[in-house]
């Protein structure tokens, strides 16, 4: 039934995890559908591999903006 309400209206995504700044996974609160913004900031599908460019991502991320808060 929520699928339907998705096919008819549209998807309402959520924030579901803050990659960096610009990179940010969402969810749609009704069916579950993930999509994550790609490099020209258009949604594209959350798939397994886009997950891991995500988490490696992430990581790096957090690694360099936790250096640059202690050398400050």
């Amino acid at each position: 039934m929520k699928k339907v309400i998705c096919q008819i209206f549209g998807h309402h995504y959520s924030i579901s995890k803050k990659v960096t700044h610009h990179i940010k996974e969402y969810k749609c609160i009704h069916c579950g559908n993930e999509v994550t913004t790609d490099a020209s900031g258009n949604l594209s599908m959350l798939t397994p591999e886009m997950q891991d460019i995500n988490k490696t991502l992430e990581n790096l991320y957090q690694r360099r903006h936790r250096t640059a808060d202690h050398a400050a």
